[in-house]
């Protein structure tokens, strides 16, 4: 898989975008729950008061919240806020503020920025909740403090005014009691109770709260619907990026899978079978492409929204890390055996597949055999056998990925229920507000859904390492037939003249040779012919002419220069090559004609169609040179087939024409026509025919016979019923004496 990523190189900037926006939508969606916890504890709770600062404060009641202050901290209190009575000049200003001006001095605070606001909240704070649980009936629970030892307060006395007569001793007594007090219920305790504290202030001064209360809703819900927003803008671009990348990836790989296959030889094709080059080109580079997304949507958020909800739940509450730590630890787990479960079974699946491809191609292939011979029953049990075997696998790994779900829902749901019992707890004992405890049962659900994306990723990983390795295999192939390195260019006088100088070649992992020390030279204007017994080499040989195989000793030249030394491009360029089978593309007649030369005329089309003998049944069709023409050459005879292959390398007007008993589904008539025909437009060009007919080369200029691999004899007909008996019963076999005559 990581050889794989130099397709990935091109698009760096686009991935590191996604990351960035990735980072943003994490941002987003970690700032959620701190704006629900603010609804709840501030919007609700406070009645839209944020913290214990009052922005207005009478000056009995300071008075009096200031005697749970010792005199620095009323001093630095002091330092921010101004009093407003009837003399001041901004007096009527504030009297629309604060009506409660018309009968008592207000302590308003000042504009500007405060310099260090959480520790003036923190000193106000305190002294506020200490105040209201005095005011409240001084109970001795839920946050109020008991009177100091030796300090009792009579029923209905003015308790602020006794305070103030109350020794110094004893007045730090309350102070360090107060402070104790905070230390225990924790600094958001301590300002939800100021607020509330400063809420009562309000009331006094005559501000209306519950407007406060709903603005404050309001503009919050309002900001967590932009956030959302955003966080669904970077969550759709994120998504295009991903595909985008992905896609254009996968085009890559399956342009180069493609295009080495193209260069393969026919040992490569003997090493990877035709159904598992397909499957390596769609299924395998499917996984990949899917991959790539889940790693640039997942892999890259999972880590960024887990610790960044780690971080923020520790912030709401450390007591409860536990929680977290110990769901982390069962997801882990739970990866660690699917991951050595599912590994296995994820090579075995791709296996499977090409075997189930080649069994499907195998059998639509042979279509027609398995018909004649009445086996389709056997077909369907083999085609059976492997459709369970790969049903069987994809079955376990799927039971697999079923109980991962229930189990992360129980992981899930489990430590929601832990963090709900233990969280209920804390705000019984003050420790804790509830929205804070919201907050954290989204944080730890934010963790584990991190770990769930990691879990699906970790899941298709193993899988596409799979199919990448496949992929890479295919990529790192090194082609038997290359070209050289400082190739050689052929004289723009070409002539065609083909040599075989002591040419031999062996199968990869053969034991002996299939062609052994051939020589011979086929000239320009004549034609040269092979015969031989079945598995004597004749294919073999005339396929090492455009280098379908490269020989193992010994040389072929054209023109003088060994094939090896020029480019490919350029050899094939000179040469017009018909198959043993006859090979067409899905198109028209006129489509697959020109798939020689693109820019051949009407004229030059109709020729070389006339020269093959095939004028006469492309004419009876109705749309003529534009009849369809379905996938294989299906639609029309072999013998249609092989004389629009041999029409289609005419056209080409190549100096080299080579032919693989390519005549052999033709009548004879249409045989004989076509040789006379062929001799006669292509007398300049060098044309090789391997054959099994002897009518259909009995008048080449030279005749080769191959046996077992070795060359018997050479030369003309007459020549050859003389010399080379191999020849002679062949010939003996197919004609009759007059006929041989």
């Amino acid at each position: 898989m990581l050889k794989l990523i130099r397709y990935l190189k091109p698009y760096t900037v686009f991935i590191v975008i996604a990351v960035a926006l990735l980072f943003v939508q994490a941002m987003t969606e970690l700032a959620l729950p701190d704006y629900m916890s603010n609804i709840v504890n501030v919007g609700i709770q406070q009645g839209g008061i944020e913290d214990a600062i009052p922005e207005a404060i009478s000056k009995d009641a300071f008075d009096n919240v200031s005697l749970f202050m010792n005199g620095e901290e009323r001093q630095t209190v002091l330092s921010y806020y101004e009093l407003i009575s009837k003399d001041s000049a901004n007096y009527e200003e504030n009297l629309k503020k604060y009506p409660i001006l018309e009968s008592k001095d207000v302590y308003v605070l000042k504009s500007g920025e405060i310099e260090d606001r959480p520790s003036l909240n923190l000193i106000l704070g305190k002294a506020l909740m200490a105040y209201s649980g005095v005011k409240s009936g001084m109970t001795g629970t839920n946050g109020n403090f008991t009177p100091p030892d030796g300090f009792s307060i009579p029923e209905g006395a003015n308790v602020f005014l006794l305070m103030r007569l109350m020794p110094e001793a004893q007045r730090l007594e309350m102070l360090n009691q107060v402070d104790s007090m905070v230390e225990v219920m924790g600094e958001n305790i301590v300002n939800q109770s100021g607020a509330l504290a400063v809420k009562e202030i309000y009331d006094e001064l005559g501000i209306d709260t519950e407007k406060l209360q709903s603005r404050y809703v309001l503009s919050t819900g309002l900001i967590m619907v932009l956030v959302t927003l955003l966080s669904a803008l970077c969550t759709i671009m994120v998504a295009f990026i991903a595909s985008k990348i992905a896609a254009a990836s996968a085009r890559s790989m399956r342009r180069d899978v493609f295009e080495k296959v193209e260069n393969f030889s026919n040992s490569e094709f003997a090493r990877f079978s035709t159904a598992s080059l397909i499957t390596r080109t769609s299924n395998d580079i499917t996984q990949i492409q899917l991959v790539i997304v889940l790693i640039i949507r997942m892999v890259f958020y999972a880590p960024i929204i887990g610790v960044g909800g780690v971080i923020r739940a520790l912030e709401k509450s450390t007591s409860m890390s536990w929680i977290i730590a110990l769901a982390v630890i069962i997801m882990l787990g739970l990866v660690g055996i699917v991951f050595a479960i599912a590994l296995p079974k994820f090579k075995k699946m791709q296996k499977l597949i090409d075997r189930l491809n080649l069994v499907t191609r195998e059998h639509l292939s042979g279509l027609m055999v398995v018909r004649a011979f009445n086996t389709q029953k056997f077909e369907e049990e083999r085609f059976d056998s492997a459709n369970k075997d790969f049903t069987r696998t994809d079955l376990f790994v799927n039971r697999v990925m079923v109980v991962m779900m229930p189990a992360i829902m129980f992981v899930m749901n489990g430590t929601m229920l832990l963090v709900v019992w233990v969280g209920a707890h804390q705000i019984e004992a003050s420790t804790m507000q509830v929205g804070d405890m919201m907050a954290y049962i989204q944080y730890a659900m934010l963790i584990i859904f991190a770990f769930l994306m990691l879990t699906m990723t970790f899941i298709m990983i193993p899988r596409a390492s799979v199919s990448g390795a496949r992929v890479s295999e295919i990529l790192e192939v090194d082609p038997q037939i290359k070209d050289p390195e400082d190739p050689k260019k052929f004289d723009s006088d070409f002539k065609g003249t083909v040599e075989f100088r002591n040419v031999c070649y062996r199968f990869p992992g053969a034991e002996k040779n299939i062609l052994d020390n051939i020589s011979f030279t086929a000239l320009p204007g004549q034609t040269t012919a092979i015969i031989g017994s079945t598995g004597s080499g004749k294919s073999t040989l005339l396929n090492m002419i455009p280098r379908f195989y490269d020989v193992c000793d010994g040389q072929v030249l054209v023109d003088g220069i060994d094939i090896r030394e020029v480019n490919q491009h350029e050899l094939r360029d000179k040469i017009g090559y018909v198959p043993q089978k006859g090979v067409l593309f899905s198109g028209t007649i006129e489509s697959n004609l020109k798939y020689a030369d693109e820019k051949a005329s009407q004229e030059e089309i109709e020729r070389a169609a006339e020269i093959a003998q095939a004028v006469e049944f492309i004419n009876t069709k109705e749309e003529g040179y534009n009849s369809p023409i379905s996938q294989g050459g299906t639609n029309v005879s072999g013998g249609q087939k092989q004389r629009l292959a041999i029409a289609r390398a005419l056209l080409k007007k190549p100096k080299i024409l080579l032919f693989d008993d390519s005549f052999s589904a033709l009548d004879f008539k249409t045989d004989a026509a076509l040789r006379r025909t062929l001799k006669k437009e292509t007398g300049d060009s060098t044309m090789i025919i391997v054959g099994q007919r002897i009518a259909t080369i009995k008048n080449a200029d030279q005749i080769l016979v191959l046996d077992e691999g070795n060359l018997v004899g050479i030369g003309k007909h007459r020549e050859l019923m003389k010399s080379c008996q191999i020849y002679r019963e062949i010939a003996q076999s197919q004609l009759s004496e007059a006929e041989l005559a």
